[in-house]
C-alpha cells in the first residue's frame, strides 16, 4: 500500500494500491517507522491539491531524527494512545517551544 502524494493524481493525498503512475509514499520502511501510523485529517475534506498529503503519526526513529511533516513519537506512546481512541477522539498538536 501506499499513500499518493501527487497533485496531478485524483487519489491525491490518499491510501492507494502499488506501484502507480502517480508519486507515492510506500507505507512500510526499512527502519519500522510505520509499523503503526494514525492518519491525521490534515487536508482531507475536501482534499486541496499542493496543500500536504501524508501527514500521519508514526513511530519515530531511536534519534528523534526530524520527519517531513508527521508527529513521530515513541512506540509505546503511541500504542498508549491508540487504546485510548474513539470515533470522535480528536488529536490537537502544540508546538512545545
Amino acid at each position: 500500500m501506499g499513500w499518493c502524494d501527487d497533485p496531478l493524481s485524483k487519489n491525491y493525498n490518499k491510501l492507494i494500491k502499488i506501484p502507480s503512475e502517480y508519486n507515492y509514499e510506500k507505507l512500510y520502511k526499512k527502519d519500522n517507522v510505520y509499523d503503526i501510523i494514525l492518519v491525521l485529517n490534515y487536508n482531507m475534506n475536501p482534499v486541496v491539491k499542493n496543500k500536504g498529503s501524508a501527514i500521519f503519526i508514526h513511530v519515530t526513529k531511536a534519534n528523534y531524527k526530524k520527519t517531513e511533516g508527521c508527529v513521530a513519537i515513541k512506540k509505546v506512546h503511541l500504542l498508549k494512545i491508540i487504546k485510548e481512541l474513539k470515533n470522535n477522539t480528536k488529536i490537537k498538536i502544540e508546538d512545545q517551544k
